[in-house]
């Protein structure tokens, strides 16, 4: 009932459409009940009585009625489809704005293709049952209770022996019901880790082609989408004996029909004019029932999907803003890490009692062993994780006490793995300020050495760079992203080991454009190569047992520790190459 409470609120902002949709179901299904009556009444009366006036009168009628049920089809054909589909429109616009809150533990843990697969396969459905619901158990209703109700009228004898069938087919329906919502929720599964097997191979293709395994990519596919077909297969056998069986029983409630009414037309109970009337009622009844019947199998291919919709809209965001979260404005850019303590999913601790300060306009290098934990340390500060203890604070405040979109709006993030959208290089860059001007985008560009490999292309700005900038080399989406957070102007700079997968001469371009970047903003930078900050004022090292050591370059070789072997040690790498 929950469920179904829930579908039924997407309705609302259609209340309108959803009447004129029911209204005009309510009077075609009222014209399904004139025409019987009036055939057996031409047949008992105006025949015999050869009044053939009233026959062309009656047919008059009758087709002036049709016109009209025409134009009501119309309606509840095209309207009622325009109302599923908005629904459908509502439902995933509602489930991409949600995704967009969710934190980023629910993507470390969920695959793409899954989630893809609920925002459109899920949903595809949503149309059809949101239309033909509603409109097919009112329609169902209306002729069920008025044709039974007429059928009274002609002989309540011959309506009960017929009527004896009924029982069995709800009977038959409850039974398959359940097991529709079993077999129409594996179906949604299984389809969900083929997209999601599908997805991973196709983001991965240069590394499957590289490695030569389209072959064992294809067996994986295929082992997925054979556990489709075979869900999907058992779906549609199901729907088989389903609608054989409907149809069986439709068909034996005519016999009885037939048998009865012949035996109470011998012994004087009926006329031939009554009992044609019965038959074309019990057809009329048996079509609204046969549809109140398959409506099972498609709610439940469609609720299957609700469900999985409704899934992920309970699911709640880890990170969220608390009640009475205040702007972050006007920030200067002092860091404060207070005893902070970090797990992932409340495992082991990756971070334990870091106690850190970072002055305003202040560049700070982060280095350390792989896995010491230096990104997970920087991604804390925008709250992409929640720390377990402790407490960061921005110029003093706890940026838990702080909208996360003021938080993040002050802080700027540039990757090693850049990530550029589908489009064009301009767009790219004014990502980091929408409603830039051409004039702001170039100064950008210039700012992060991009704008001389720009107009070098065809279509300089407006050249269109592919699925995750696939057209560019890697210093050239390095400088596209810089660019952007130029535009972005962030008072914190976050720089997660920006250059560590460069060669020497786009290394060297980079960190022009780094250095000019991080001018008059606190700076925090995560090195993989220690060549490149030995001019940093202050160098964090950061192992499994927390922060070890803390100086300059020069301070921090003399001490002869952590940082002094680490050195030392890709020196050595660097001259045996």
């Amino acid at each position: 009932m929950r469920l179904i409470k829930r579908f039924a609120s997407y309705y609302k902002p259609h209340i309108w459409l959803f009447i004129l949709d029911m209204t005009c179901a309510f009077f075609i299904s009222a014209s399904d009940l004139v025409f019987p009556m009036v055939t057996r009444n031409v047949i008992n009366n105006v025949i015999p009585n050869k009044e053939f006036n009233l026959i062309y009168r009656f047919a008059i009628l009758l087709a002036i009625m049709y016109f009209g049920r025409m134009i009501l089809e119309y309606i509840v054909g095209y309207y009622g489809h325009v109302l599923g589909v908005n629904i459908e429109y509502d439902m995933r616009k509602d489930a991409f704005a949600h995704l967009q809150k969710l934190s980023m533990n629910y993507y470390d843990n969920t695959k793409t293709g899954y989630i893809m697969s609920r925002v459109v396969n899920d949903l595809n459905e949503i149309a059809e049952v949101a239309h033909h619901g509603p409109e097919d158990l009112f329609l169902s209703i209306i002729r069920i209770i008025g044709t039974f109700i007429l059928l009274l009228t002609i002989d309540v004898r011959l309506t009960l022996v017929v009527f004896t069938i009924i029982p069995f087919m709800f009977i038959y329906m409850y039974i398959y019901n359940n097991k529709f919502e079993v077999i129409w929720k594996n179906v949604r599964e299984t389809q969900a880790q083929m997209n999601a097997t599908l997805e991973e191979s196709i983001t991965g293709i240069r590394v499957v082609k590289s490695f030569v395994r389209e072959k064992f990519e294809k067996l994986k596919f295929d082992n997925k989408s054979s556990m489709y077909k075979s869900a999907r297969s058992k779906a549609v056998k199901h729907i088989g004996i389903f609608d054989s069986s409907v149809n069986f029983l439709s068909n034996i409630s005519v016999v009885i029909t037939l048998a009865a009414g012949g035996y109470f037309i011998s012994k004087g109970l009926i006329n031939t004019g009554d009992l044609v009337a019965y038959i074309i009622y019990i057809s009329q009844f048996l079509q609204p029932l046969t549809v109140l019947l398959r409506f099972v199998e498609q709610y439940q291919q469609g609720m299957a999907g609700f469900r999985r919709f409704v899934e992920l809209m309970d699911t709640e965001p880890e990170i969220a803003d608390k009640k009475g979260a205040i702007e972050l404005k006007d920030v200067k850019g002092n860091i404060e890490f207070d005893n902070v303590t970090f797990s992932y999913d409340n495992k082991k601790e990756v971070l334990s009692g870091i106690n850190l300060k970072i002055k305003h306009g202040e560049t700070v290098a982060i280095v350390g062993p792989s896995g010491a934990g230096k990104t997970t340390l920087l991604s804390l500060i925008p709250r992409f994780y929640e720390i377990d203890a402790g407490s960061i604070k921005i110029d003093g405040i706890d940026i838990r006490d702080v909208k996360l979109s003021s938080l993040r709006e002050n802080i700027g993030i540039v990757q090693q793995d850049v990530f550029l959208f589908s489009g064009t290089i301009k767009e790219n860059i004014s990502y980091g300020k929408l409603d830039a001007s051409d004039e702001e985008i170039i100064n950008a560009a210039k700012a992060a050495n991009a704008h001389d490999f720009i107009m070098e292309l065809k279509d300089g700005y407006d050249t269109y760079i592919g699925e995750r900038g696939v057209k560019l080399s890697g210093g050239q989406k390095q400088r596209i992203s810089i660019a952007r957070m130029f535009l972005k102007n962030p008072p914190i700079l976050i720089l997660d080991e920006a250059t560590s997968s460069l060669d020497n001469k786009s290394e060297s371009i980079i960190q022009q454009s780094i250095d000019n970047l991080s001018k008059n903003r606190t700076t925090l930078i995560i090195a993989h190569r220690l060549g490149t900050i030995r001019n940093a004022k202050r160098i964090i090292v950061l192992t499994e047992n927390g922060i070890e050591e803390e100086g300059t370059h020069e301070e921090l070789m003399n001490r002869k520790g952590v940082y002094y072997n680490l050195y030392n040690y890709q020196q050595e790498n660097l001259t045996i190459v």
